[in-house]
């Protein structure tokens, strides 16, 4: 008999006739022969209305008695499906987080779980019970007995802690969409229902703004090995099933308070290849991208960074047996790209064979402000200074001097206090196929702030982004130009990064403050941008993912004015025009709509 944990949220439980139809389907999966603990969310938009009431009574209520009130909205969930079920004659106890055990940290309307007491909840499932537990809440760690609630998406994360907590089979969430889609049917009505994903492609793409799944879920999920099921709450259809890999041993005390980071990845068989000053116009990375696939050439990290006047620097890495063959092509289709034929300074192509890419990676980074701030300082402290960088939302990598990489590899393994790696991607499943792309999303809600001439030495990007980390604004991608500028007789570069619209002014203000004293020149924002992204295991050693993405854009007349890229992530910045458009290319060009199969052998 397996162990059952399943979560409804607020559209499922909303009126008395919803809520008799999950009872119905809890029976039914008792009788099936499971043990089931069910987590619910408030009612419908209950908690919308309590918001509501208190901004009525003041405009600034105190986060402790929003918390108070806030949690009332499940406490009636619970005791409404307990009743129901009940009336089926299924013996079923409603919970409250506090009465389950959930143990928060005392950080009101954000708390993160820190433990799970599961003794009464065993105890109750060994008499045959349904548990029926109240999502979102717990209770503080401090023998003041806090009620907490744990932000947005709580109910999700409380029902994936709690089957982590009790190993449970699985932990069914339970919704309004038929699953997990290849990308926002709003958008493009074309989307379709993903079967599998594994859970390293769905934290891209729930930081990436795919509400279906919040991404402290599944990064629970990821960490302790638990195998998520996203389905409808109106149909038996089986919906999305999200796999993790076998994790490390993990011990449940400080649950949701995981490393940030969980491996130091490196590799020394890396050589760059850089294009400077191309045409700053839709199709050049299109061009240069499908030649390389053309040559079936793979790439790692792609780089493009912002632009001064209308020309752009592109940087890839490509293990070093291919670099002759890449530089080729640079070389090649350098002059094509050229504005003016007979200017020879323009698409200056550079090689760097002695360079290594460094690493860290762990699903905790996500939300959690100052990883990459942590990296660049350590980094800095120990004299290793930084050639490139390139992020996703579960990965910060850098370029730097081969000869600087097992002492980089040292002091990161020492700050972030890793000793072992976790399953690298594409592990995570025993499917034999993989799609190369197995999803994409749009953002719309980013601005992108561009410092120039930012002087190249250790030290410098740690400043910019602990600055920001200290007051607690999340960056999303960074990217430090290839091109190095003298500037006052000192080798400066430019560095871009983006963030939350909200955050900008506060970005903006905070690395102005410090541009003086740091020698920085002007600091740029542009809050009228789109992300792009496409999301795939199988683009791991599949050459060409990034061309059919470019080129797709560029039939579209869309201009790239950032690129970052990890192994599983293609990343790019447009106008936020042009946004919508974007989306529905890529989505269409990968034949994300059924159209086509675009598999690789695993």
């Amino acid at each position: 008999m397996a162990l059952i944990v399943q979560k409804y949220g607020g559209t499922s439980v909303g009126t008395v006739e919803r809520i008799q139809a999950v009872a119905r389907r809890v029976k039914t999966t008792v009788d099936a022969g499971h043990s089931v603990v069910v987590v619910v969310s408030a009612m419908g938009k209950t908690t919308d209305g309590l918001v509501k009431l208190a901004n009525e009574i003041t405009g600034q209520p105190s986060r402790r008695e929003m918390d108070m009130l806030l949690s009332t909205g499940e406490q009636v969930s619970i005791a409404l499906l307990t009743m129901a079920l009940h009336t089926l004659d299924q013996e079923a106890i409603s919970l409250t987080g506090a009465q389950v055990g959930i143990v928060t940290e005392t950080e009101h309307t954000r708390a993160r779980i820190l433990t799970i007491k599961t003794e009464r909840l065993q105890r109750h499932l060994d008499e045959g019970k349904v548990i029926v537990v109240a999502g979102f809440q717990g209770i503080g760690q401090t023998s003041d007995l806090e009620i907490t609630t744990l932000g947005r998406g709580g109910s999700d994360t409380s029902a994936v802690a709690l089957a982590a907590a009790l190993t449970a089979e699985k932990c069914e969430i339970y919704t309004d969409v038929p699953g997990i889609l290849t990308t926002d049917p709003r958008l493009v009505p074309e989307a379709q229902l993903m079967p599998e994903i594994t859970s390293d492609e769905m934290l891209e793409l729930a930081s990436l703004g795919a509400k279906v799944l919040h991404p402290r879920a599944v990064e629970i999920a990821r960490n302790y090995g638990v195998t998520l099921v996203v389905r409808s709450s109106w149909t038996d259809e089986p919906g999305t099933r999200v796999v993790s890999p076998r994790p490390q041993p993990r011990p449940l005390e400080g649950l949701e308070l995981a490393h940030p980071v969980d491996a130091v990845e490196f590799d020394t068989d890396q050589a760059k290849v850089a294009l400077l000053r191309i045409p700053d116009r839709p199709g050049i990375a299109a061009r240069l991208f499908g030649e390389l696939a053309n040559q079936a050439l793979d790439v790692d990290l792609i780089i493009q960074s912002i632009h001064e006047g209308n020309t752009n620097d592109i940087a890839f890495t490509t293990v070093k047996a291919n670099l002759n063959r890449a530089e080729a092509v640079a070389a090649a289709i350098g002059p094509a790209l050229r504005s003016n034929p007979a200017d020879t300074t323009q698409a200056e192509v550079m090689v760097d064979t002695h360079m290594a890419k460094i690493s860290i990676a762990g699903a905790g980074m996500i939300g959690r402000p100052g990883v990459a701030a942590k990296m660049f300082s350590t980094l800095a402290e120990a004299g290793v200074n930084i050639q490139l960088i390139s992020t996703s939302e579960v990965k910060v990598s850098c370029t730097i001097a081969e000869a600087d990489c097992d002492r980089a590899i040292a002091v990161l393994c020492n700050a972030f206090e890793v000793t072992s790696s976790p399953v690298p991607h594409g592990e995570t499943t025993g499917a034999q196929t993989a799609p190369v792309v197995r999803g994409c999303a749009l953002d719309v809600k980013q601005a992108q702030v561009a410092i120039r001439h930012v002087p190249d030495q250790p030290g410098m990007a740690a400043h910019i982004f602990q600055l920001l980390a200290n007051q607690g604004v999340s960056v999303d991608m960074i990217i430090q130009s290839q091109r190095c500028r003298l500037v006052h007789g000192q080798p400066t570069r430019d560095i871009a990064f983006t963030v939350a619209q909200a955050d900008a002014p506060a970005a903006q203000a905070l690395v102005k403050a410090a541009a003086q004293d740091l020698g920085f020149g002007d600091v740029v924002v542009n809050d009228a941008i789109a992300k792009v992204s496409v999301v795939g295991t199988g683009m791991v050693d599949a050459p060409g993912v990034a061309a059919r993405m470019f080129k797709a854009l560029s039939n579209q007349g869309i201009n790239l004015q950032m690129i970052a890229t990890s192994e599983i992530k293609i990343s790019c910045v447009v106008d936020e025009v042009d946004g919508v458009k974007a989306l529905q290319a890529v989505h269409s060009a990968f034949g994300l709509a059924g159209k086509e199969a675009v598999v690789v052998s695993a």
